[in-house]
């Protein structure tokens, strides 16, 4: 069995990059990792309601909000779009944003927040094919003995390209400190 090793895991560009941190050993079984991620200033729409309305109301949030980006100019740093999202065996929160710059002003109907710097186990996925990813995060995190950090959202990471009919897809959950391993 292999040891598992932080990456950093950096948001300034359109795909993800990993730098290897020296003191620890790379791993990757299957296609999950575990990963630092550093802070993140989100602007973007939010919809709350039953978790089982979800993914309906996530695509739907997400079409209305790729339909406002020019709302908010230049001031978007990628096209990558984040959802972040917190819930319960019955509600759900859910995010579709973009990483900007501090915002003066945020478009009507919009909110700006920062996702603090957090460690998160990773898979990658395609957008059609998001259950099997939660699925096996859920079974990699399980057998490194890794905890999710119920307090910190869950993020959905999509690159979109208009070209693309599967785009790739990042699924975060945040971990627990106390279950991440020691250098």
């Amino acid at each position: 069995m292999s040891t598992m090793g932080i990456d950093n895991y950096h948001s300034d560009s359109d795909q993800p990059s990993r730098i290897h941190s020296e003191a620890l050993e790379e791993t990757a079984m299957d296609n999950c990792t575990l990963v630092n991620k550093p802070s993140l200033n989100l602007t973007g729409l939010s919809y709350s309601g039953p978790y089982s309305t979800l993914p309906e109301q996530a695509i739907r949030l997400q079409s209305e909000f790729l339909a406002r980006k020019h709302e908010l100019n230049n001031d978007v740093k990628s096209s990558i779009v984040y959802s972040p999202f917190h819930g319960n065996e019955v509600f759900a929160t859910y995010w579709a944003c973009f990483e900007t710059a501090h915002l003066e002003e945020v478009p009507e109907g919009m909110v700006q927040f920062t996702v603090p710097e957090h460690a998160y186990a990773m898979v990658t996925c395609t957008n059609e094919r998001m259950g099997e990813g939660y699925e096996q995060i859920a079974a990699w995190m399980a057998e490194h003995k890794l905890q999710k950090d119920d307090n910190a959202v869950t993020i959905e990471v999509f690159y979109i390209d208009e070209h693309l009919e599967e785009e790739p897809v990042d699924i975060l959950i945040p971990i627990k400190e106390a279950a991440l391993p020691r250098t």
